[in-house]
């Protein structure tokens, strides 16, 4: 967790690697800190995402970003999956002001960062 220039709560969803709803919903869990009853299905997380008490600590006044990395090949491997997905995050935004989620581009998104060897 890190802060924008903005002074928002910034989260990473990182999706690397994941190629199914299943894995999804998991990665969601565990990188945005989701609750134990997090049902693992589309309308859950919808809720949980506009649900500012579930948010980080401040988040609710300073605003939230989520970074949604690693994600094309989920995208191009379940097209209608992430189609879902992204209308999920519109929607989220849309019903939980302070809410901004966001897609990275670039090959800075897609792979993790070279590590010194």
């Amino acid at each position: 967790m890190t802060d924008d220039p903005a002074g928002r709560i910034v989260l990473t969803l990182d999706l690397g690697g994941v190629m199914d709803k299943a894995g999804l919903m998991d990665r969601c869990a565990r990188d945005l800190a989701l609750p134990e009853w997090f049902g693992r299905n589309w309308d859950a997380l919808a809720d949980c995402l506009s649900d500012p008490d579930l948010w980080p600590e401040g988040a609710v006044d300073r605003g939230l970003l989520v970074v949604v990395t690693g994600w094309r090949a989920y995208a191009e491997t379940r097209p209608e999956e992430w189609q879902v997905a992204e209308e999920i995050f519109a929607e989220a935004t849309d019903r939980g002001p302070g809410l901004f989620v966001t897609l990275g581009l670039g090959a800075s998104s897609e792979e993790p960062p070279d590590q010194p060897g």
